[in-house]
């Protein structure tokens, strides 16, 4: 029986531990000596290969569901060059703290306020230059 088994996880192209036998065939397991016998069992149905097995996913699916997915910001999602994101970080902040500037030396801002809008911009906090003004005049920072 195992010399059976080996020669059918041979033809098979599995390991010996996934072939199965039919109860049916037992009887004629005393028979097979070649290969072709053990070929013809198989045709027959009465020799086959178990599905296989795999690691369930399962409960590593209920600890990281909620994590899963992200902002898919990291490197491999980055397209151009590094330098021209950088550039135009430097341009929009450059732009904003030269108007945050002029409002306060125009006397439209006052040293709080002016500290708390160069931290968001800092931050990150606005877009671009127009969403700045947008934020300024939505809550009448300006005097």
């Amino acid at each position: 029986m195992v010399d059976v088994k080996r020669m059918a996880a041979d033809i098979l192209g599995v390991g010996i531990s996934r072939v199965r036998i039919s109860p049916e065939a037992l009887d004629r397991l005393d028979e097979v000596v070649t290969k072709d016998d053990v070929r013809r069992l198989i045709e027959e149905g009465l020799i086959w290969s178990a599905p296989p097995k795999g690691n369930s996913r399962g409960r590593w699916r209920v600890l990281h569901e909620k994590r899963r997915k992200g902002r898919r910001r990291g490197h491999g999602s980055r397209k151009g060059k590094r330098m021209d994101e950088e550039r135009m970080w430097v341009f929009k902040v450059r732009s904003m703290r030269r108007y945050l500037n002029a409002l306060k030396r125009a006397g439209r801002l006052d040293p709080p306020t002016w500290r708390m809008l160069y931290g968001m911009v800092k931050g990150g906090y606005f877009r671009d230059l127009s969403h700045l003004k947008t934020y300024i005049s939505d809550k009448k920072l300006a005097k």
